[in-house]
């Protein structure tokens, strides 16, 4: 469709005359993309280059951090060169674009957390079985599930909706999620009921089984030695911390947005910003500083550009 939606650039104090402060708004999304692409990729090489971290727990990481950079690549382009021009604007097609990879990796990354706890939950409950359960061709084949299964989920309403009448061509907001739905005439109710099943396919299922997963390792490592609790801390930890930071961002995406109360200009800048730069820089942080391995690592390759 040649549509061309109008996007709205929204900050504290309203609506941002973008002329007047363009350099200022392109030197800080630019700087934050540039932060998300060598954190990420600094931990991935790392991952990569050193044998005694090819474990499914660091593959899986890897897998998380390589699904933020995808996530960025997919928005960041846009936005920055949307700051340098004088209007700002976007066909229906890439919005529908935009709103597919948003969402899809969204769902990659929840799965991606339920394979991490799936793994830990084997390595703490079920030592001795751990190495025939988590083969390789285990962690491969969970890791092209975790991209795969949204992708399809995904595609058909992305397809239904690239043709659906417009009747809105003013969209608010910096990139185009759940919000797109208003821009048209009609909201279909199957479209309505579908969405609820892949959110809660995605989403839902997965953060039971995790919570699952950790209920059932806090029993084991309570009933046992210290070592095994220091481990499951040191372990899991990390990854409840992003689950619960992402749960809330994709809580307010997904359920709140969809209201059809007026948010502030405030709240809604400030979670498209955690979405979109505080989430993909807070994954190597916290990788990088609570996973002992990591760090490790991380600091000799600071030794020695020091």
């Amino acid at each position: 469709m040649d549509d061309q939606v109008n996007i709205t650039y929204i900050t504290i104090d309203g609506y941002v005359e973008v002329h007047k402060y363009r350099y200022l708004y392109f030197v800080i999304m630019f700087t934050a993309y540039t932060l998300i692409i060598c954190s990420n990729s600094t931990i991935v090489c790392l991952i990569w280059i050193n044998q005694n971290l090819h474990e499914p727990m660091y593959i899986f990481i890897a897998a998380l951090l390589i699904n933020s950079l995808l996530y960025s690549t997919a928005f960041y382009p846009k936005l920055l060169f949307d700051v340098l021009s004088e209007k700002q604007i976007i066909s229906y097609s890439a919005c529908v674009f935009q709103w597919f990879a948003y969402y899809s990796l969204d769902c990659s990354e929840f799965l991606l957390l339920s394979a991490m706890s799936y793994d830990r939950y084997v390595s703490i409950c079920k030592p001795l079985q751990y190495p025939t359960i988590m083969k390789k061709r285990t962690v491969y084949i969970l890791l092209v599930l975790s991209w795969l299964v949204p992708v399809c989920q995904l595609a058909v309403p992305a397809v239904l909706n690239a043709n659906v009448k417009l009747c809105n061509f003013n969209f608010k907001g910096i990139i185009c999620n759940s919000t797109v739905n208003k821009l048209h005439c009609v909201s279909s109710r199957a479209m309505t009921i579908y969405g609820l099943i892949v959110f809660s396919n995605a989403v839902v299922l997965p953060v039971l089984f995790i919570l699952f997963t950790y209920t059932k390792i806090f029993i084991i490592s309570h009933q046992s030695c210290r070592e095994v609790r220091r481990k499951a801390a040191q372990t899991c930890l990390p990854h409840l911390i992003i689950l619960i930071n992402f749960s809330c961002l994709t809580g307010y995406d997904v359920l709140l947005l969809r209201l059809e109360t007026e948010f502030p200009q405030t709240v809604r800048l400030i979670m498209t910003l955690q979405k979109i730069s505080y989430h993909p820089l807070f994954n190597p942080i916290i990788y990088g500083l609570k996973m002992k391995e990591i760090y490790k690592h991380l600091k000799r390759l600071f030794c020695k550009i020091v």
